[in-house]
């Protein structure tokens, strides 16, 4: 059976940039560190920094007074960060620069006037953020059909703004719908969202083309990750998703050559290689990747981690 690999696949530049502020904080400041809410949505992930002494919180009221506080690669409201000013907790922000860049653009679309729509999913811990990083109204709007329901004047400006792990497609049409029924509509591009979820979107329609059965390797809660599987879905090859190898069933084998795997933008390579040597014991497999995009984007760490921790023999 061969195993074809997405090119790119796993962790991109704004997780790893997460989980190396949660790892340096613990080597500068010693546990335990809090962090406000799953730094990245992957169950393995977490449970690695717990092991090292992470604390993972959903309330800055369940932080002890002084402790330092990390803010996940989701990005909190503005009451979140006034909240641990009030409460004097020294805070390191994870959250990743594409998302901020999204803050950005929306507080300045609000400050031209412009009535604001987030295109996103109610509840997701990103659009919660955003929501609460803008001082204006905004009208969150998941679908097409979304879009004709909103309560504004079709000759009013409007500008939308977007979660970055949502599905390219969807996105796109989404907007064609908006420019569709308002007159004057200013957005990024499709192009400008997020680079890692257009890259393994991309990836994974070439893997889905040469595959009989799709493997995505993330967590249920990870949005990019189940917009994976859902592309797989609609290419029409049978695709599901997984925490790890202990996800897999032989069944879905049966009749099955070729075997597409990828994983979200949150999962680590260990897990994708965790289910190739799960596929492997149920048959004999040869693995291939194919040929994508090789990513090299890189993300700096905020000014206090940057430098390593002076030890008594760095001094001498």
């Amino acid at each position: 059976m061969q195993i074809l690999l997405a090119q790119p696949r796993g962790f991109c530049a704004g997780v790893v940039r997460a989980i190396d502020i949660v790892e340096k904080a613990l080597d500068r400041y010693q546990a335990p560190v809090y962090v406000r809410h799953e730094i990245v949505h992957n169950r393995h992930v977490v449970d690695r920094l717990r092991g090292k002494g992470a604390v993972f919180v959903e309330d800055l009221s369940e932080i002890p007074a002084g402790s330092v506080t990390i803010f996940s690669a989701h990005g909190v409201a503005r009451s979140v960060q006034e909240e641990a000013k009030l409460r004097q907790l020294p805070t390191l922000d994870a959250t990743c620069p594409l998302v901020t860049k999204v803050h950005v653009q929306g507080r300045r679309y609000a400050k031209g006037g412009r009535d604001l729509v987030l295109v996103g999913h109610a509840g997701h811990a990103e659009v919660v953020g955003t929501m609460g990083q803008i001082d204006a109204p905004i009208h969150l709007v998941s679908t097409v059909e979304d879009v004709e329901g909103l309560p504004i004047d079709p000759d009013k400006p409007i500008a939308y703004i977007t979660q970055t792990t949502l599905s390219v497609d969807d996105t796109r049409s989404i907007i064609a719908a908006l420019h569709a029924r308002f007159s004057d509509v200013e957005g990024p591009d499709v192009s400008e969202i997020c680079y890692a979820t257009q890259n393994r979107q991309t990836a994974v329609r070439a893997l889905a083309r040469t595959s009989d059965l799709l493997i995505v390797v993330g967590a249920r809660n990870s949005s990019n990750s189940s917009r994976l599987r859902e592309i797989g879905d609609e290419m029409g090859v049978p695709s599901y998703l997984v925490d790890d190898g202990d996800g897999v069933d032989p069944a879905w084998l049966e009749g099955v050559s070729t075997v597409g795997l990828t994983a979200g933008a949150s999962a680590p390579d260990e897990l994708v290689q965790s289910v190739i040597a799960a596929l492997g014991r149920i048959r004999p497999v040869e693995v291939r990747t194919l040929d994508g995009v090789e990513e090299k984007v890189e993300f700096s760490l905020p000014p206090e981690l940057r430098h390593p921790v002076a030890t008594p023999e760095s001094v001498e």
